[in-house]
């Protein structure tokens, strides 16, 4: 099955900057350094992107778990894809249900909120299609939980927002390379310059190209990265940006759908951690393109205007052979074949303008924003068709697992139109920050949307249009001057691509989300420890149904669910040479009848990555990180994965004062687990390892 494509996704709400308390150093950790405003008027200061909460007050006063993945921390643990760098990030899961698609997923719901620079754009049913480069941002902010501070539409998971990477007020910049397990190697540069004498322009170029095999049968992946980002003050008072980034990856041998682990006999399969379903000739390529232009303007009171465009182009191509079936223990048949082939267009555009400032009343300062924001979305999909009766790759497989080279392509018919989906969405948006006494501020917000979709999806008329007014309103109190307590609501309102048996997308998701916490500042601000709890109510969230006897789409109904959990988050420095960042999520989902659901969502999560520079060996250090979580399972399929527990570890040793050697060795006690079982995943990597150099200029 082919899934279609919505884009729900919408730029950040309040229109502020954000200032990150500074809870560490070194940034191999967390990078919590204080952030300066975007604009300094006459003087072009280090550009840092606007946060995706916008809010003028620390991590430690926001109303809302956030917590921060440096670049560093990435770099340390050679996450070199967006997968493998929210595999750092407290409560958040990677569900890698095939080989080239992800979900991410936090509080026991899928995320589909995902920014770029605190502006929203389009995603594929939450799901990221292939490995995302992680080397052109210089952070990734998790905030968790619903998503009315931030867009007013989404649900109870939370917001991603990938920070990129702008010029530095300094020449200079570092090139390295990297070799390790199943065939990896890796380039990657980075540089930034000065392009006037006085500074006010500036530019930065980012690239990175890399080829790997993989432990997994036949599976080989490419992926070049190129990117680059100019700004610069027009005159004192305005400032302009301009960024462009290309990607293109390449995959041969993935698999669509995960293994199969149900015997005929109701027991589960066990499987070689190669194995796969895949055939050789199977392969996924993508190209994604995305340019921005940003324009801000401070006038003398400093009250700001700021309009943006952002654009995001994608196209794959792709032949697929999904296996699916009950298998005979003794025989190994059982499996039955099913081929695709598609091609997918989608252009996305986004357009944004808001301003902002700050106003008197009883004495006291307050902040307000207004904006308004529209983005389209075009998808395009096309299908190949073959011969049903003279196919081998459909119908009966031979026994699993069978060989790579067992199935024989199809031969394709001519491509045909299969989906065709126009979106638009209109938001008006406006927000205050009230501070209501010295320790107690108030931050109340509106979104209302206009949402639209049309087009054709597999012979499926599509007319939907939806409005919607969402209201968010928190509350920070400073209990003492190092420790704050807070609490916020939020509507939920999700517009949803899943369709019915009917071929009809389903109504949105509403709901209420609710969340009180503390946050406490210690060793002098070094270290923060948050505490959260959360509540969420959801109704008409799409579920799993069935798949369709006509066209075997799975197709999906309305559920309502409700969720509560806590969050416990530790961070920052313990000693001057020892980082810790760790994190406990416990979360319980029910439905209306007050069983479980989303078991595919572990109930308990821990993570934590810890750096240490030792006194002995200077130029020495070492770090150590993981993940335990509780056993999950999928009723749907019948498949059952117990808890489980990843290692990783690195070591950076600095050779000169330019030059730096980095191991790696990841899962370390060699576990074996299957990646997901939000659909049905495969079994993750065994134990691998690479090393690094990195010269710095």
């Amino acid at each position: 099955m082919k899934l279609t494509t919505l884009f729900a996704l919408t730029p950040v709400a309040l229109a502020f900057s954000i200032n990150a308390q500074e809870t560490q150093t070194d940034t191999a950790i967390v990078e919590e350094s204080q952030v300066e405003k975007i604009h300094i008027v006459g003087v072009r200061q280090n550009r840092v992107s606007r946060g995706a909460t916008g809010l003028t007050m620390e991590l430690s006063e926001t109303p809302q778990s956030i917590s921060l993945i440096s670049e560093a921390l990435m770099q340390s643990f050679g996450a070199y894809n967006v997968n493998d760098a929210l595999k750092l990030a407290p409560g958040i899961n990677v569900e890698e249900w095939e080989t080239n698609r992800t979900n991410y997923t936090a509080r026991g719901f899928e995320i589909k909120n995902t920014q770029i620079d605190g502006v929203g754009l389009p995603n594929d049913w939450g799901i990221v299609t292939g490995a995302l480069e992680a080397y052109g941002y210089e952070k990734i902010e998790v905030i968790r939980g619903a998503n009315g501070l931030l867009t007013g539409v989404g649900n109870s998971s939370g917001t991603l927002n990938y920070v990129r990477k702008r010029p530095t007020n300094e020449e200079g910049g570092e090139v390295t390379v990297s070799a390790g397990s199943f065939d990896f190697k890796r380039l990657q540069a980075d540089y930034s310059t000065l392009l006037t004498e006085d500074g006010r322009w500036a530019a930065r170029f980012v690239g990175a190209i890399e080829d790997k095999e993989s432990y997994l049968d036949g599976l080989e992946n490419d992926r070049t990265f190129l990117y680059g980002v100019v700004d610069g003050q027009l005159t004192d008072n305005a400032t302009i940006t301009l960024g462009y980034s290309y990607q293109d990856a390449n995959t041969d041998g993935n698999n669509w759908g995960g293994l199969v682990f149900n015997y005929t006999d109701g027991t589960q399969a066990e499987w070689d951690v190669s194995d796969t379903t895949a055939q050789e000739w199977a392969m996924w390529d993508t190209e994604n393109t995305n340019a921005f232009v940003e324009f801000d303007y401070i006038f003398d009171n400093d009250w700001q205007v700021k309009v943006s465009y952002n654009y995001r182009g994608y196209e794959e191509q792709d032949k697929l052979f999904y296996a699916y079936g009950t298998i005979d223990k003794d025989t190994g048949l059982g499996l039955v074949g099913w081929p695709g082939r598609y091609d997918s267009d989608i252009d996305s555009n986004l357009v944004e303008a808001r301003t902002f400032g700050t106003f008197e009343l009883f004495g006291r300062q307050h902040e307000v924003n207004v904006g308004v924001s529209h983005a389209s979305s075009s998808d395009t999909m096309y299908q190949y068709g073959f011969d049903y009766a003279n196919t081998p790759a459909y119908g009966a497989t031979p026994a699993f697992p069978y060989a790579f080279d067992a199935i024989a392509e199809p031969d394709w018919f001519d491509a045909v139109l299969y989906s065709d989906i126009e979106q638009d969405l209109t938001r008006y948006f406006g927000s205050t920050k009230i501070s209501v006494t010295n320790e107690l501020f108030v931050i109340a917000g509106f979104n209302a949307i206009d949402f639209e979709r049309s087009g054709n999806n597999a012979g499926t008329t599509i007319d939907n249009e939806e409005s919607e007014a969402s209201p968010y309103v928190g509350a920070t109190y400073a209990v003492t001057e190092n420790i704050n307590t807070y609490v916020s609501y939020s509507d939920v309102y999700q517009p949803q691509e899943q369709y019915d048996l009917s071929g009809q997308f389903l109504a949105p998701t509403k709901g209420k989300n609710f969340e009180a916490g503390v946050k406490a500042q210690w060793l002098d601000d070094a270290l923060l420890t948050t505490f959260a709890y959360f509540t969420a109510d959801q109704e008409n969230l799409a579920a799993f149904a069935g798949i369709n006897p006509e066209n075997q789409q799975y197709y999906y109904e309305g559920v309502t669910v409700e969720s509560e959990g806590f969050e416990v988050e530790v961070v920052g420095q313990i000693t001057d040479a020892l980082r810790v960042q760790v994190s406990y999520t416990a979360i319980d989902v029910e439905d209306e009848a007050g069983n479980d659901a989303n078991l595919w969502a572990p109930r308990d999560v821990v993570t934590f990555q810890l750096g240490y520079e030792l006194p002995a060996v200077p130029a020495l250090t070492v770090g150590l990180g993981g993940r335990w979580q509780s056993e999950i399972s999928n009723t749907d399929y019948n498949v059952e994965q117990g808890s489980y527990f990843l290692a990783n570890a690195y070591a950076t040793y600095a050779v000169t004062n330019d030059l730096t050697l980095r191991a790696n060795i990841n899962n370390i006690f060699d576990e074996k687990y299957i990646t997901s079982l939000h659909t049905i995943g495969f079994y993750g990597a065994p134990v691998n390892g690479s090393v690094s150099l990195t010269y710095a200029f």
